[in-house]
């Protein structure tokens, strides 16, 4: 499988902590970020018959209801990869009995199946907010890319390097371990998936500012969203006298807009792009996986009903 170093400095023990302890719903950022990629849907002219929606507690519960409306005749898969928010993502997302037989007699919308499709099956994945928090974002990307179709379209989201930059300067100018482990450039993404096999990528980035009335608030708001997954981060707990220091210090140098608010930037990027054919390469002896060679042949006999 493809892998990557990227990001070097992510504690994968840290993140895995991180999911098993993560509150079971989505942040205000989160559920607003997945808002705006739904808006970047009405480019795509595709109308999945099977698409699957992974990491669906932390990527917005909201978002996934309006998925399910706008692909209301496609089967649906929820992915999560931790115990507990398998869990979650049941409690939250599956309708009562009644409310299952009332829409299948109806024809409206089917009860999401909590597994992952069958590999080449998926004609659309949504992942929003997760890939930061990959330890190895290209073996994720590559599981990504083996769940789609040919032809099928990745849509995803993810925090950039300027996210969180008032903190991480401010630990930096204190001489404090890193606020946060490094965060991957979008052009990184963008090759990381050609070398994954995604063809057309379309990267692009906005940086939203959030603004806070007190630095307890702002703290608060980082702790909903994640936690400082580096290595080389506080290796012991900090007391009431390092929190009260760090609140002091947020407030006497972060700025502050018009309205004497905290300022705190996020810079989000979101990614497109396809599940190209494969390509294979021709030489004197060429071995070609019984998988690639059925998608060649479904290539060349078409494929009824994607568009």
């Amino acid at each position: 499988m493809i892998s990557t170093q990227r990001p070097p400095t992510l504690d994968q023990i840290a993140v895995e902590r991180w999911q098993r302890m993560a509150p079971g719903e989505a942040p205000w950022l989160h559920e607003e970020v997945a808002q705006r990629m739904l808006d970047r849907l009405q480019w795509i002219k595709l109308q999945p018959a099977i698409w699957a929606h992974w990491g669906a507690v932390r990527g917005g519960g909201q978002a996934h209801v309006a998925l399910a409306k706008q692909y209301a005749r496609a089967q649906c898969h929820v992915i999560e990869t931790a115990e507990r928010r398998k869990t979650l993502a049941r409690e939250a997302l599956m309708p009562p009995w009644w409310t299952r037989l009332w829409r299948a007699m109806s024809g409206g919308v089917s009860a999401p199946h909590f597994e992952a499709p069958a590999a080449g099956s998926a004609d659309m994945l949504w992942a929003n907010m997760a890939l930061h928090e990959a330890a190895d974002p290209q073996a994720l990307l590559a599981t990504w890319h083996r769940l789609l179709a040919v032809d099928g379209f990745l849509m995803f989201s993810c925090l950039g390097p300027d996210t969180a930059r008032e903190v991480r300067e401010l630990y930096q100018a204190l001489g404090w371990p890193a606020a946060g482990h490094q965060l991957t450039d979008m052009h990184d993404w963008g090759d990381m998936l050609v070398q994954t096999g995604f063809a057309e990528p379309v990267m692009d980035m906005e940086r939203i500012t959030l603004t806070f009335e007190t630095p307890a608030r702002l703290l608060q708001e980082l702790r909903e969203l994640g936690r400082n997954f580096h290595p080389e981060r506080f290796s012991s707990l900090r007391g009431r006298q390092w929190r009260a220091t760090l609140e002091q210090r947020i407030s006497e140098r972060f700025p502050r807009g018009t309205d004497g608010r905290l300022s705190l930037t996020f810079e989000v990027i979101y990614g497109h792009a396809l599940k190209a054919k494969p390509k294979i390469k021709v030489s004197a002896l060429s071995a070609v996986s019984v998988e690639e060679m059925r998608t060649m042949l479904q290539g060349q006999r078409g494929s009824p009903g994607r568009a």
